[in-house]
């Protein structure tokens, strides 16, 4: 028998946190370098995401911030000034894309915010999504679009919508009208619509030429979602609902956490016809695979707490993490075979995704709960991989799909004329994808942040924390 009473509320949970000193303005590592006019990698392999090949023995030329010209490190000059950065047995892949962040609310503080946006930065993340938007992070999107931090590119949504924003479709209309006018790039959705105030907000979207993303609330349901075409379904959110037989709409409280109230009546044999109707309906969907097996999975959250790159989070709010990962686990209705059984069903529907051609952007919810940002991509990455998917596939979820669903191709991919977002790599992550954290470098639109520049950045969150 199901019982209802197995989580923690969504509300509880899906609260971003302050990483590092909100009083402390100046811990925030922000580089003294200037944007180099030339850099040069030298005799570098170039992996350049337009296709799964490798082009070995390249020079790389970056000028004002684009790629300049790419060849044969016998045919390319390296101009006179540039600066060298050698590239033998190092590996060159274009910066990847983190499209569920969260940004902090200016109540954090502006070191909170530029430790963040630093941390994704030192792990090679050249572009964010923000997913809780507010008036400050469209300056702060300036800020960074012009060099004056070490910051990611930023995409931002506006504050949410949700049942006590959106409580009727009039309020939802003229929220998309002032989130237009004031330049969001897209729609944040929460829980709590209602199907009338969808509907009204799919309309006035669709009038103001706005991208509406995120969560499937219980009354709206995940085909009327496909068939509004939203952009991004997060969290592969009301698809174990639909597997359930509630595709039209499902009580909340049945449902439980992200569907695992309902994963004993999951019919699997329909996960490859959802996958095909997302793949129709054009939604690209972003699985955070991370955010809910980091909760589900049989990792001992005293060993979790332990990772290293926890020494970038205040001690109080990773003690939080183990208790609520602890909480989760002894809830009435928990079993080891059904948090087993969760895990392997969204793994599946990624696998589907993938296979039927609907669109797969990399996420992972940071700084969400054991999520630190841009590490915590690092276990997304490794979770799509277990799931089924080949290296190649998940650097395209992180690099070329993103820019896909931008609609540029300005990033996302290595060629003459891109913007210059780069990592540099000690190792080859094709052949295993864990090397994505052998960095030794980080080009953010042709600023280059080499390994110690960013190890001393790092060492100053941790003191900060500390």
């Amino acid at each position: 028998m199901r019982t209802k009473a197995h989580y923690l509320p969504l509300a509880v949970l899906l609260v971003p946190v302050a990483l590092g000193s909100t009083a402390c303005t100046d811990s925030s590592p922000e580089s003294t370098t200037a944007s180099q006019d030339i850099v040069a990698f030298v005799d570098v392999d170039v992996i350049p995401m337009d296709e799964e090949r490798v082009l070995a023995g390249r020079t790389v030329v970056v000028r004002d911030g684009r790629i300049a010209a790419i060849g044969a490190s016998d045919e390319v000059d390296v101009p006179e000034g540039a600066v060298v950065v050698p590239g033998a047995g190092r590996y060159l892949v274009p910066g990847i894309a983190e499209l569920h962040a969260h940004i902090p609310p200016p109540r954090q503080g502006r070191a909170s915010t530029e430790q963040t946006l630093f941390l994704f930065a030192a792990n090679g993340v050249t572009t964010i999504r923000g997913m809780l938007g507010d008036p400050a992070h469209l300056k702060l999107r300036e800020r960074a679009a012009r060099g004056e931090i070490v910051a990611p590119r930023i995409l931002t949504s506006g504050p949410s919508f949700n049942g006590n924003s959106a409580p009727d479709p009039a309020a939802a209309v003229r929220m998309v009208e002032e989130q237009a006018a004031a330049g969001y790039d897209l729609l944040k959705l929460h829980p709590g619509l209602s199907r009338a105030v969808y509907d009204a907000l799919v309309e006035a979207a669709e009038r103001e030429g706005m991208r509406f993303a995120g969560h499937v609330s219980a009354g709206v349901g995940l085909d009327r979602t496909l068939e509004a075409g939203q952009a991004t379904i997060d969290h592969l959110d009301a698809y174990v609902e639909a597997l359930a037989g509630h595709g039209g709409g499902f009580d909340p409280g049945e449902a439980g956490f992200f569907g695992f109230g309902m994963i004993d009546d999951v019919d699997r044999s329909r996960i490859a016809d959802l996958a095909r109707a997302t793949a129709a309906a054009g939604v690209w969907n972003v699985p955070t695979l991370s955010l809910m097996e980091h909760l589900y999975d049989a990792n001992d959250p005293e060993a979790m707490a332990r990772r290293p790159e926890m020494r970038y989070v205040p001690e109080a709010t990773v003690r939080r993490w183990v208790e609520r990962k602890q909480a989760m686990q002894a809830a009435p209705g928990f079993t080891r075979e059904r948090a087993d059984s969760y895990i392997e069903v969204r793994r599946e529907l990624v696998r589907e995704l993938q296979a039927n051609g609907a669109g797969i952007l990399l996420g992972s919810d940071a700084p969400q709960w054991w999520n630190v940002p841009g590490f915590s991509l690092h276990h997304e990455m490794r979770m799509m991989v277990d799931a089924g998917l080949t290296p190649y596939q998940v650097l395209e979820a992180a690099t070329r799909n993103p820019a896909r669903y931008v609609g540029t191709d300005e990033w996302g991919v290595i060629r003459e004329g891109a913007v210059a977002d780069l990592i540099l790599l000690d190792a080859d992550p094709l052949a295993d994808l864990g090397n994505m954290s052998e960095t030794a470098g980080v080009m953010l639109r042709g600023r280059w942040l080499p390994a110690d520049e960013i190890r001393e950045g790092l060492d100053a969150i941790a003191e900060a924390v500390r």
